[in-house]
């Protein structure tokens, strides 16, 4: 039940909603969370826990819930692995392609930052809810880890070379007088 190319994949059909919501608790086992790690170039991903609610809407679908997981990365500065925990929680709606919902491509998009985002356009007659969770993981992971405490000390400034060294070092050096 996975799709190519992703790491975790769990598909409701949306005529599976037409009988009502669809409460979903989703934990990979270690050799998916091992591949969510890879796909998000993670050293590691940790205790992914999903509660997901799939409602119908409209002509789509609702998802909303939270998540939680710990994720290892490198630190930029120390180079040294560590952990983070992370959690969120999302809410998404979707729509079937052809919906009248969704927005044609050739309309010109108006941003209202007040507005919900506009629905997904789904282009199967399900609803990969893991694909979800792990999208939303990855846009909570910092893409410029640091450990806490790991600080950059730049190297000392190092002043710039006289024009004059050059011909310091074609000078002779200096004879002793001699003893008389």
């Amino acid at each position: 039940m996975t799709t190519p190319g992703l790491p975790w994949s769990i598909r409701i059909p949306l005529g599976d909603l037409r009988r009502g919501p669809v409460a979903l608790d989703l934990t990979p086992d270690a050799d998916t969370e091992r591949a969510i790690a890879k796909a998000l170039k993670l050293v590691g991903v940790r205790g992914l826990k999903a509660n997901i609610r799939l409602s119908p809407w409209l002509d789509g679908a609702e998802l909303s819930g939270d998540w939680s997981a710990v994720v290892t990365q490198v630190c930029g500065v120390s180079l040294d692995p560590f952990d983070t925990e992370l959690r969120s929680d999302f809410q998404v709606r979707c729509a079937p392609l052809g919906s009248p919902l969704l927005a044609p491509p050739e309309s010109e998009l108006e941003i209202d930052l007040d507005a919900d985002d506009p629905p997904d356009a789904l282009e199967h007659d399900w609803v990969d809810v893991a694909a979800y969770v792990v999208e939303h993981l990855a846009l909570e992971v910092d893409p410029f880890p640091r450990k806490p405490g790991a600080e950059f000390i730049p190297p000392p400034a190092e002043a710039p070379p006289s024009p004059f060294a050059v011909l310091a070092q074609l000078q002779p050096a200096p004879r002793e007088p001699k003893g008389d």
